[in-house]
């Protein structure tokens, strides 16, 4: 056994998923860097099915760690950024899964093992938001869950919901356009009650709403464009095109206009003078409602979640603490 840490001595602790990165070369690494930075032996915590790391990385928090070192695809940065809210504990991301969806708003790179390793011992840190979503089950029975990127309802869980598994994890994200191809003439409208910050319940319908802590999908487009993940406030899209045309403004407006116009300053002069897209509504606050017709499936942080009559989503906002590559 390694010996004990001396109490004087600085530490780390790593949540790995052993399926999704190299954990000897990962060891390795973490070894050789704690020797150089005169760190105490590391806290290895493996997950498992049965625990994803919500639990690990709490007890990361209660071992006198300074920082936690995140290594796996979407549902261990999930479980793990989970455990360590309101901690006040950094931690770096090793990002090796199919969307990364939080490394890439936050701009660290995907499976660059040396640089996460660099940065948990010497990044800078930031605090960012967490969403928390209150789902009510179609028996009532009510569960809360943490969410770093976004919650989906519609179109968007459904495709969650029957990609799959053995395809993605051959062809990636291209899974999920299968997925959708197959379920998307039979999708129906979602028929919801919703309340924004506590005002009045309205009625309306879509084919996909996403509540979202921060708005950008892989190849850099901008499903929500005006998310900031540290600014306090939970945006909400919902879209509801009438019939194909509908459907091609608003991809244009998702991958086009968002995607690369809002990207330069002449960009975004010329589309200052559109129109706001009819199938399309953007909506920011710091709390929401949302009740539904009939039971739809959810998806969080890209993960299926089943079954929903309900949803009651709010914003911690600066929560987490995020340990990113230092600017060079």
């Amino acid at each position: 056994m390694p010996p004990a840490p001396r109490t004087d001595q600085r530490r780390i602790a790593v949540v790995y998923n052993p399926i999704k990165v190299d954990a000897e070369r990962l060891r390795d690494m973490v070894n050789e860097r704690e020797e150089q930075h005169g760190y105490a032996p590391t806290l290895w915590l493996e997950t498992t099915p049965e625990e994803p790391g919500q639990n690990l990385a709490r007890k990361a928090a209660t071992e006198n760690v300074d920082a936690v070192l995140i290594a796996g695809g979407d549902g261990t940065v999930r479980a793990a950024s989970e455990g360590l809210i309101d901690s006040g504990l950094p931690m770096t991301l090793l990002p090796a899964g199919t969307g990364n969806l939080l490394a890439r708003n936050l701009g660290i790179s995907v499976n660059r093992m040396d640089e996460a390793v660099d940065t948990v011992f010497d990044g800078e840190d930031r605090a960012i938001d967490a969403g928390i979503a209150t789902i009510i089950r179609p028996d009532s029975a009510e569960e809360a869950h943490a969410f770093i990127v976004m919650i989906g309802i519609g179109i968007d869980a459904k495709m969650i919901a029957a990609t799959n598994p053995e395809l993605k994890k051959r062809v990636g994200w291209l899974a999920y356009v299968e997925a959708i191809a197959r379920i998307v003439r039979d999708v129906d409208a979602v028929r919801l009650t919703y309340a924004l910050d506590g005002s009045a319940p309205r009625t309306t319908s879509v084919h996909t709403l996403l509540v979202g802590n921060c708005g950008a999908l892989p190849g850099g487009v901008l499903l929500m464009p005006d998310a900031e993940i540290d600014d306090g406030l939970l945006d909400i899209v919902g879209m509801r095109p009438r019939n194909f045309a509908g459907w091609v403004r608003v991809s244009t407006a998702v991958f086009w206009e968002n995607g690369v116009l809002r990207k330069t300053r002449a960009g975004r002069r010329l589309l200052a003078g559109n129109k706001p897209v009819r199938g399309l509504r953007y909506f920011q606050g710091r709390r929401a409602s949302l009740r539904f017709e009939k039971p739809e499936e959810l998806e969080i942080d890209g993960e299926g979640m089943g079954l929903v009559t309900g949803v009651d989503v709010k914003v911690a906002p600066a929560s987490l603490i995020v340990r990113a590559p230092r600017k060079k």
